[in-house]
């Protein structure tokens, strides 16, 4: 397949998941570093950013899924998962599970009038950060980025 083709790009068999996944992690992170700091100064402007930020990162989960999924169909012809790439699935839909929780809970604060925040989103935060970092840790391998794959 020509690289030029305008069709070479919606009709890869893997390159959108590849693509599309750094949109979720880099959002994701970025949105708890800005939580954190206004946790931290007590800025609502920066809880703010940190909600927009995880509202687009929970979106961008969506397609990325997708394409995964699909890839594992077009790539691997379904055969079944096991070992590294089981567990990248796995902790992929843990991770867009945990992106959306930590969204839901800055959308309640952002409806409440009070607009307080709960303490506890910020344990759940870091969680959700470890598992996105492991998941495009084991996506790394996967892909032959970290290693062979």
């Amino acid at each position: 397949m020509n690289p030029f083709d305008p069709r070479s790009v919606p009709f890869a068999r893997h390159a959108q998941h590849v693509v599309l996944i750094h949109f979720p992690i880099a959002l994701c992170i970025v949105s708890i570093a800005f939580d954190f700091i206004a946790q931290r100064t007590k800025k609502r402007v920066l809880a703010d950013v940190a909600y927009y930020n995880l509202l687009v990162a929970a979106i961008s989960t969506v397609p990325v899924v997708v394409t995964g999924l699909l890839a594992w169909r077009w790539q691997l012809e379904g055969q079944r998962l096991k070992g590294t790439l089981l567990l990248h699935l796995v902790l992929g839909l843990a991770a867009s599970a945990m992106i959306w929780l930590a969204w839901s809970l800055h959308f309640r604060a952002h409806r409440n009038p009070e607009g307080k925040l709960p303490l506890y989103r910020l344990p759940i935060e870091l969680a959700a950060a470890t598992v996105v970092s492991l998941t495009a840790h084991l996506g790394g391998f996967l892909s032959g980025v970290n290693g062979p794959g």
